[in-house]
């Protein structure tokens, strides 16, 4: 196996790491690269703001089905200071590499590479790559007394301070500071559930509106199983749907001090039964799914997913923003101005939102001739 080590704090992992680890695999032909994350770092003061494993984890989230990424967590497990030399000698007998294995070095580190434990017999142990991180092309590289060869990568700027600090920013009030893709999507998801970064005077659950664990926390690792699943099952027109229907219910939610990431999760998953059922029956059987499937006992997301389509009397006001949203989000056809403009205007309460859209429903049902159900006529009779 040709084999290559990237080692690093990976707090938090960003988009310049993998770029760099996928220019090294590209460029030398490595079999597999390795991540290696430091316990604690020679030459870096420690960051308490999150754990060994908060780290590993969100390496581990960011490179699923990447079969040239692996990573290795021996620093965390020998625990103290990391020092790289203990690392290479590791990795030499338990991999078995056919040949040197590859250290990559960012040209930040390069100067400084004498400082390093028993720095010479790294260096004959290993092949040194020096990656661009700080240096453009057309700068050379800082004198270096062993040998090396450069990867001439392209030079992405940006660091894990850079983005701790931007989530710091971004989590205190009046700030606005754009991070969320400068990570990748499993590493973000992770930071948000977990609060990771965050300025200490505004660590909420993050939820964004601060109730979501009001009867049981929906993570955003959630959503996105439960989104893939969805994706995956309907058709692109019928999942494009299921989006803007998780968007507009979202909206909703927030407007009328509801659980947003409830409503969306909802609104995600209201069709995913639709290709196995009944135009009646789908919403059932999605919420048995989210059940059985998911773990998600939420009675207000199952209770809207169950009557999206019919509705039912007494029905929950989650219930209600997901009627809404079903029957009239952005890529529905028909004439829906007056309503849409009554839910992006916020100017009726719920229940005035809710009745106009329910008659609209059964005029168009009517127009259609289809009979509506029941259960539709019926909560006509509420109001």
């Amino acid at each position: 196996m040709k084999l290559a080590i990237l080692g690093g704090s990976f707090n938090p992992i960003h988009i310049g790491h993998l770029h760099l680890a996928d220019s090294a695999i590209r460029a030398f032909g490595y079999d597999r690269l390795l991540l290696v994350p430091a316990n604690i770092s020679p030459f870096k003061a420690p960051y308490t703001g999150t754990t060994a494993a908060d780290r590993l984890d969100m390496i581990l989230a960011s490179i699923t089905a990447d079969p040239g990424i692996s990573v290795d967590d021996m620093e965390l497990r020998r625990g103290g200071v990391s020092y790289t030399i203990d690392t290479i000698k590791e990795i030499i007998c338990r991999y078995r590499p056919t040949e040197k294995p590859a250290l990559i070095l960012g040209d930040d580190l390069a100067a400084d590479f004498y400082k390093w434990k028993d720095a010479e017999e790294l260096a004959g142990i290993t092949e040194i790559i020096i990656a661009r991180r700080m240096i453009n092309a057309n700068q050379s590289i800082p004198e270096f007394p062993y040998p090396y060869r450069i990867l001439d990568n392209e030079v992405i700027d940006i660091s894990s301070a850079v983005i701790r600090d931007r989530i710091a920013k971004d989590s205190e009030n009046g700030s606005c500071q754009a991070w969320h893709y400068l990570v990748p999507p499993g590493a973000r998801i992770i930071i948000e559930d977990r609060n990771l970064y965050r300025s200490t005077k505004h660590k909420g659950n993050g939820s964004g509106n601060g109730i979501n664990d009001r009867v049981e926390k929906i993570t955003g690792k959630l959503i996105v199983q439960v989104e893939e699943a969805a994706r995956a099952s309907l058709s692109a027109k019928r999942f494009f749907h299921s989006r803007n229907t998780a968007l507009m219910a979202r909206d909703l939610a927030l407007h009328y001090n509801l659980d947003a990431n409830a409503a969306y999760l909802a609104g995600i998953a209201h069709d995913m039964a639709k290709n196995h059922s009944s135009a009646l029956d789908h919403g059932k059987k999605a919420a048995v799914l989210l059940q059985t499937r998911y773990n998600i006992h939420n009675k207000d997301i199952l209770e809207a997913i169950e009557v999206h389509t019919t509705g039912k009397p007494r029905m929950g006001d989650m219930a209600k923003v997901v009627f809404i949203a079903d029957k009239i989000e952005f890529s529905r056809p028909g004439e829906h101005g007056k309503l849409r403009d009554m839910a992006e205007k916020k100017t009726a309460s719920l229940d005035e939102l809710f009745f106009a859209v329910l008659k609209d429903n059964v005029s168009w049902l009517k127009e259609t001739g289809i009979k509506a159900s029941k259960k539709t006529l019926r909560l006509l009779e509420e109001r």
